[in-house]
C-alpha cells in the first residue's frame, strides 16, 4: 500500500501521527513529517494508515 501526504493540504492537526504513529510522525513544526512525499506503508500497518486516511480533516492523505 503506497500513500501521499499533500504539502499544500496538511495544516498539522495531527491526527494521522496520534492514530498511527508507527506510519506517521510530527516534524518539528506539528505537521506530519511525510507533507510532500509518498511513501509505503510497512507491512501489518495498512489497517492503521487506512484509518489516518479517513480521519484527515483536510484530505491530505491519499491512498495511491
Amino acid at each position: 500500500m503506497r500513500i501521499a501526504v499533500s504539502e499544500s493540504l496538511c495544516s498539522g492537526h495531527g491526527r494521522c501521527y496520534v492514530l498511527a504513529p508507527d506510519v506517521f510522525e510530527s516534524d518539528d513544526d506539528g505537521f506530519c513529517n511525510l507533507r510532500g512525499q509518498e511513501v509505503e506503508v510497512a507491512p501489518g500497518q495498512e489497517a492503521a494508515a487506512t484509518t489516518a486516511v479517513g480521519a484527515c480533516p483536510e484530505g491530505a492523505i491519499t491512498i495511491l
